[in-house]
């Protein structure tokens, strides 16, 4: 179960449980797994966090979130966090990812488009305030180009 990914204590748990495993076998199992240190939350944190940021290009909300549904608690999370975003650029961030949903037209055709992309980052998790500038930076740009 372990061979393919990082999995937290409670994913662990909950794929034990769902293959009907007794919960007295699941505690052992979890115990003997922290003791060889085959499971470790905090180093899932810092693998959940990287891949989230660094591969798939996150922000910093959704990673808190895709992470707190790992069982990752949130102090693990913040700290992991922290440490990836301190050496990542989060309006970079935005920036490739705006880029990246431009692909085929660098304009920003209208406000409707301009909130579809709003929206999108949103949904990235980067923060408001930075995504709209980042639009608005944007928009501006290209109108003088």
């Amino acid at each position: 179960m372990l061979a393919r990914r990082e999995l937290s204590e409670q994913q662990i748990r909950q794929r034990l449980a769902r293959r009907h495993h007794d919960p007295d076998a699941i505690d052992s199992a979890v115990a003997r797994l922290k003791e060889n240190r085959s499971l470790d939350d905090k180093r899932v944190s810092g693998a959940l966090a990287r891949s989230e940021v660094g591969l798939k290009r996150h922000g910093r909300l959704r990673a808190q979130r895709q992470m707190e549904a790992a069982g990752i608690t949130p102090e693990l999370v913040r700290r992991a966090l922290d440490e990836v975003f301190a050496s990542v650029d989060p309006d970079e961030l935005i920036a490739m990812a705006l880029a990246k949903r431009l692909r085929w037209g660098n304009l920003i055709e209208d406000d409707a488009h301009f909130r579809r992309l709003y929206r999108f980052l949103i949904g990235q998790g980067f923060e408001p305030d930075r995504v709209f500038a980042t639009l608005r930076a944007h928009r501006m740009q290209r109108s003088q180009s």
